[in-house]
């Protein structure tokens, strides 16, 4: 719980430190900053040093020589190497506050899955401390997520958020400021990618990148085949892996739906663990509020609708799912109803 120690200013950050995307909310000015993940190093004369970040790094992956390479300091929504998500924090930090920087060090609310460990916390809170915040405050992503979307997190109400990331899906029952249940499936927005890939390896012999992949997901994912099975066709370029020469095939969305069909149906399953495990008094409640998708993965093309099918429950996506757990982290910084959902260890 928070204490009389407790002080913000307006240099103060939230951010929504996520495996695809860093969004970054700034105290009365709301988001800032919404760029990718990702960090590229450049090794000279045997010297590390960042040469991009964000933006400009991600259009590096796949793409680098052999003295640059292009990192994702998080995998499964927590840090998997500290000192390069260090250096990408500190850019952000800098990136906004820019020369204000030189006078104050911010206080910064960092959003962590609720399956996280206490080691894994540990590595973020001190990430972030050693990019230059005075001090670090953690909160659950199910619950900024649930206040992004303006769920009734306060009241004695019983709510369902599934907030659906690059590396994980949050699945929580939240009511008076607390998570009632909360279970986090190790599976997002990436194994979604990985699952295209190998889709298109195994049926096509192609070999496809990250990048690619995401593209596709994005412009052509759905979560249920198109009516007639097969929907709109598209073309796609790899490396063709019986003759090692660059090829261009047609694949069309029934085969997307195919290929997403099992993390999707990860996701769902997290979903009906959860529904299972909810007290009585709170799934009467969820009849009638229903579940809220939040997070990059809500966006997918029929996940509602296929959900609604799974669970025969009203199933709805939050107005802007993208940046919902950054604005939840921001809000519970700046409102003091909120506040008490922060967490100092």
């Amino acid at each position: 719980m928070l204490n009389k120690f407790f002080r913000f200013s307006s240099q103060d950050m939230a951010i929504d430190l996520g495996t695809a995307n860093t969004v970054v909310y700034v105290r009365g000015q709301g988001i800032v900053l919404n760029e990718p993940s990702v960090v590229a190093i450049e090794t000279v004369n045997g010297i590390k040093k960042v040469k991009a970040v964000g933006d400009d790094a991600k259009m590096m992956m796949g793409k680098t020589p052999d003295s640059i390479e292009a990192i994702r300091p998080l995998r499964d929504g927590v840090i998997a190497d500290i000192d390069v998500a260090e250096q990408m924090i500190k850019h952000f930090i800098h990136k906004v506050h820019g020369q204000r920087r030189m006078f104050s060090y911010p206080e910064i609310v960092i959003c962590v899955p609720s399956g996280s460990t206490s080691v894994e916390r540990r590595a973020i809170r001190d990430a972030a401390s050693n990019a230059g915040a005075s001090q670090v405050f953690l909160i659950e992503e199910p619950m900024a997520a649930a206040i992004g979307a303006d769920m009734p997190v306060t009241e004695p109400i019983g709510s369902m958020v599934v907030d659906i990331g690059g590396g994980t899906t949050e699945v929580a029952v939240l009511s008076l400021r607390g998570l009632a249940y909360t279970t986090s499936v190790r599976t997002g927005g990436d194994k979604m990618d990985e699952a295209i890939v190998s889709y298109v390896r195994r049926h096509h012999n192609l070999l496809i990148g990250e990048s690619t992949a995401e593209r596709i997901k994005k412009d052509f994912g759905t979560a249920q085949p198109p009516a007639d099975g097969v929907g709109h066709t598209l073309h796609i370029k790899g490396r063709d892996l019986v003759n090692g020469v660059p090829k261009e095939i047609s694949i069309n969305q029934g085969q997307i739906a195919e290929a997403l069909s099992e993390p999707i149906g990860t996701i769902v399953e997290g979903v009906r663990i959860a529904l299972e495990n909810t007290a009585p008094e709170l799934a009467a409640d969820i009849v009638d509020q229903g579940i809220v998708l939040t997070g990059g993965g809500a966006l997918m093309h029929g996940l509602d609708e296929h959900m609604r099918d799974e669970t025969g429950l009203p199933v709805t996506v939050a107005e802007d799912p993208l940046t919902c757990v950054a604005v939840g982290t921001g809000r519970a910084m700046e409102d003091p109803i909120f506040r008490g959902v922060l967490l100092t260890a």
